[in-house]
């Protein structure tokens, strides 16, 4: 095999390793073969195995990489012994042929270089959500989201990695990780089968990194390299897949990011349940990733094994801090204001501003009806959707889901109306059972705004049904906001700009 990289490698730009594949890069092309290699939890060792591992790399991606994956094309030998890509020897082996992507498109050379965005990350979300919403859903792929089976990939990681990792990081913090992960799993069996039940296992990507991930010029973003050679890794919880790209933003230093692409793709998936497995999820992909590094340190040559060293040592230790209680207490922040006060707008920024996942009322509501966040449900005022008890099944499914996000040890912003002094006081009492401070922010704005910003809102589709026909209703019977303590509510003017707003919340150290 040695002989096939080298002769292959004549004819290309430039040739990429990794611990199972060499990618040769040419100017429009990329050809990527497979190791003849046996991990265990790999085995690519005969050349019918490497084959289909091709032939199922080239499908599986194109769910997210349309047009990139061109097919699987052999490699074959001349009679002087040279390799070559589809020629007219005997086909000695096999490569994927993909369309060459732009390196300074990948999301991780953008991170370094400054230009990941917010944004970025929020349409990334966007694309997963409706992927992952899109994938099957079946009873077989469900049993992989079962304890048992996570726990036989979590021992696994642990017998293969352990000895890798002696010489890196002591005995102790090894068996800490092994024992937080499997006492996780032990301790939180029944939330694992509420993600089966719910239908969260899918047949995903199994390895979203950033430098899988290609943002193009126009923001659009290409996905390539999911697991092909194990279903065991690709059937998971698809809090597994987000939480692979969450601890690698964690792993380059921007927690910020990190926790407002979750938001967003909590948001977008309406599954901030999330939140109670994210962090498992991400100690445990960061093991993985410590693992697969270790695997590599023997082979790498010298000049690189001390960063590679490094990088392992990182991995593990996030590995370890994902499985401890966060250092700062979160706090619960309840927007409330008439229809088209501007309090969702308000909302949405301070979330992204805090880093923290925004529970909107508008989509909890769609999401109970299962329709889609702007599908518009247009009864008249207070009825059948809007009566008092699908508000208060909508204030109920609002307030679980913002525990969730608490008990993980992060802030919230709860977007609602919260017209009834009942609804407030409910806030209120959820930050108080989780011991976080509470703020009520009540956006006012003049009726005559609230009216011109309704008429807006008629023109397209929006996730509020609130509209003018039902405005005055709703005003005269949104009860006055009394009897909270000076530090728990503050009144902000949202009748003008958001940047004035957020001046006023920046003016009272909310961030």
């Amino acid at each position: 095999m040695a002989d096939l990289k080298q002769d292959l490698a004549q004819s290309a730009r430039e040739v990429r390793e990794t611990h199972i594949s060499w990618v040769f890069l040419h100017d429009d092309t990329v050809f990527k073969v497979k190791k003849p290699v046996n991990f265990g939890f790999l085995d690519f060792s005969a050349l019918d195995q490497r084959r289909v591992a091709c032939e199922n790399e080239a499908r599986l991606n194109a769910r997210l990489a349309p047009g990139v994956y061109l097919g699987v094309v052999p490699v074959t030998r001349r009679t002087d012994g040279m390799h070559e890509i589809a020629g007219s020897g005997p086909t000695v082996d096999w490569a994927v042929k993909m369309r060459r992507l732009d390196d300074s498109d990948r999301a991780d050379v953008r991170l370094a270089e400054g230009r990941l965005s917010h944004e970025h990350l929020q349409r990334l979300a966007r694309t997963l959500a409706r992927f992952h919403r899109a994938l099957p859903s079946k009873a077989e792929i469900g049993e992989f989201g079962r304890v048992e089976c996570i726990r036989s990939n979590v021992q696994e990681n642990f017998a293969q990695a352990h000895p890798l990792l002696s010489e890196l990081v002591s005995e102790s913090q090894q068996r800490e990780v092994e024992l937080a992960q499997l006492g996780f799993l032990e301790q939180r069996r029944a939330l694992f089968e509420q993600r089966i039940q719910g239908g969260r296992i899918r047949d995903g990507h199994g390895d979203l990194r950033l430098e899988h991930v290609y943002i193009d010029a126009e923001g659009e973003p290409t996905i390539i390299d999911c697991i092909e050679f194990n279903e065991r890794f690709r059937f998971a919880d698809v809090c597994a897949d987000v939480a692979f790209l969450s601890m690698d933003l964690a792993f380059q230093g921007r927690v910020d990011l990190k926790e407002q692409f979750l938001a967003a793709y909590a948001e977008e998936s309406e599954d901030h349940d999330l939140y109670g497995l994210v962090d498992f999820y991400e100690s445990y992909r960061a093991y993985v990733r410590a693992k697969i590094g270790a695997l590599g340190l023997h082979s790498a040559p010298l000049p690189a094994r001390e960063q590679l060293e490094s990088q392992v040592r990182r991995h593990f230790l996030l590995a370890l801090a994902s499985e401890r209680s966060p250092d700062s207490a979160p706090r619960v922040f309840a927007l409330a204001g008439l229809i088209a006060s501007g309090k969702s707008t308000l909302a949405r920024a301070l979330a992204d501003q805090i880093a923290a996942p925004r529970i909107s009322s508008d989509r909890t509501r769609k999401a109970l009806r299962g329709v889609s966040a702007t599908t518009p449900l247009s009864d008249g005022a207070f009825d059948a959707n809007y009566s008092d008890a699908a508000s208060d099944a909508v204030y109920s499914e609002l307030l679980r889901r913002a525990a969730v996000v608490l008990e993980s040890g992060r802030s919230v912003v709860l977007d609602a109306s919260f017209r009834s002094s009942a609804a407030r006081d409910a806030a209120r009492d959820l930050a108080r059972r989780h011991h976080a401070p509470f703020l009520l922010i009540e956006c006012q704005a003049p009726l005559d705004v609230c009216r011109t910003r309704l008429a807006e809102r008629a023109r397209g589709p929006s996730e509020s049904d609130g509209r003018s026909q039902i405005f005055e209703q709703f005003a005269a019977q949104y009860e006055p906001i009394r009897g909270l303590p000076r530090g728990e509510h503050l009144l902000v003017d949202t009748g003008g700009s958001l940047d004035s707003a957020l001046a006023t919340l920046r003016l009272h150290g909310i961030f």
